[in-house]
């Protein structure tokens, strides 16, 4: 059966990752932190949570290789109803609230250039289109996943280069520390700003909701989750000291379309109109990463339970096309009836708690002895799950104290996974009986 390779793999990590968060979250950090060392900070500090968080995970994929992400993790260590509860949060909120705000972020972009076109049709067509197209092959997939990946990185340096070479005299920016930086580093606004930047790193994980489907997973899911998330994590420091250096603080604070409130100030409207549709054609990639993994736990889950058998099922070409369609359909109904900011931070605390108990889930995982001889572990064990338990832990805290509205959905939507779990669990045990 033909397989995923390696490049595939890093491309939907990279383009995971790469997408909705380093394009819109500066506005929002910018309301509460205005030190140009400590914003610079959050994207380290979210850097390196989210390589600890990979380096963890590519332990726990490497000896429990199957598809599913979290689904897998918990359902094998702890137990079947906090796998499915993970499953049904990766599959309701985990990529179907992603890539609803990677497509309302496109079309954001694509109105700031075309004023006349309608902000919800083009990231409704957007998502039509390639959930269309990931139900072909897996060929045609990572041909895709591939191309446009590459072109996204390709055109962030290009946005870089053009902004440095042909720009405005740069922002009096000063990216040293100053007096009080240390303070605002712990700060509640840190706290809060850091769940926008967690958000921008989401996708680190990607690799291994295909991991049945990547070639050799032993032995290149490791090299897969650090090499992307590396690239990511070099990508969003260029691109946040660019925004930053390019344009005054006053006209980002608040705004989605900061590429291209950046572009106009830097080289001009006309110029600055080019960017802006050329960072909406970069988010392609990532509604088309997370519409090729995403319904591969809404398989998993599938095979494991009837009564989402269907969502199991492949089609002629062995690609799960029904998960892929019904993901594609939870996306437009986001898109229809939430607003971007309240989807934005509610999937940010559900996939938080997902993400904590998954990277607790590698004490465990040794703790009973379950580990492959000879597959990777966690390089510099036990501190880099402790510093992604930590800063996870401090981000969801604060969630609830300053977005109280947003946390408790969060926590009905883990209440109703319990509850479906509860139902299915009935159904399979009521037709085993008969």
């Amino acid at each position: 059966m033909q397989s995923f390779s390696r490049t595939t793999g890093i491309s939907v990590v990279v383009a995971n990752m790469v997408g909705t968060g380093v394009f819109t979250s500066l506005g929002f950090q910018l309301l509460g932190i205005q030190s140009y060392f400590v914003l610079m900070m959050l994207w380290f500090v979210g850097g390196v949570t989210a390589l600890c968080g990979a380096l963890t995970y590519a332990e726990l994929g490497a000896n429990l290789p199957r598809s599913g992400g979290e689904y897998n993790f918990l359902s094998r260590l702890y137990h079947p109803s906090a796998g499915f509860i993970s499953g049904w949060i990766s599959a309701t909120v985990g990529f179907a609230a992603p890539v609803a705000l990677a497509a309302m972020t496109f079309s954001a972009y694509l109105s700031a250039v075309f004023p006349g076109i309608p902000k919800t049709f083009p990231a409704v067509m957007l998502v039509v289109f390639l959930t269309a197209t990931h139900c072909l092959s897996r060929r045609t997939s990572s041909a895709i996943q591939q191309a446009f990946t590459a072109l996204k990185v390709l055109l962030i340096i290009l946005f870089c280069a053009v902004i440095f070479i042909w720009g405005e005299t740069p922002q009096a920016a000063n990216f040293l520390p100053q007096t009080g930086d240390g303070g605002r580093l712990f700060s509640g606004a840190f706290a809060v700003s850091l769940i926008y930047v967690n958000y921008a790193y989401t996708g680190w994980n990607a690799a291994t909701y295909v991991t049945s489907e990547l070639d050799n997973p032993q032995r290149n899911l490791p090299i897969v989750l650090f090499v992307g998330t590396a690239v990511v994590m070099m990508l969003y420091l260029l691109l946040n000291f660019t925004f930053l250096s390019a344009a005054p603080i006053s006209i980002l604070e608040g705004n989605i379309e900061v590429g291209v409130i950046v572009a106009d100030h830097a080289i001009g409207a006309h110029a600055g109109k080019a960017m802006g549709a050329v960072l909406a054609l970069l988010l392609v990639s990532t509604v088309s990463a997370m519409t090729m993994a995403g319904p591969r736990v809404l398989q998993v889950i599938g095979e494991d339970f009837k009564a989402f058998a269907p969502l199991a099922r492949n089609n002629s070409n062995g690609v799960p096309s029904r998960a892929i369609i019904f993901q594609g359909g939870l996306a437009v109904l986001f898109m229809l009836s939430a607003t971007f900011e309240s989807v934005l931070v509610f999937s940010s605390f559900v996939l938080g708690i997902n993400t904590l108990f998954s990277v607790l889930g590698v004490f465990v995982l040794r703790w009973r002895n379950m580990n492959i001889e000879g597959a990777y572990k966690t390089f510099a064990y036990p501190f880099a799950p402790l510093i992604y338990l930590a800063v996870t832990l401090w981000t969801l805290v604060y969630v609830l104290i300053s977005r109280p509205q947003e946390g408790w959905i969060g926590v009905a939507m883990i209440g109703v996974g319990a509850i479906m779990y509860y139902c299915s669990n009935r159904t399979e045990q009521t037709s085993l009986i008969k």
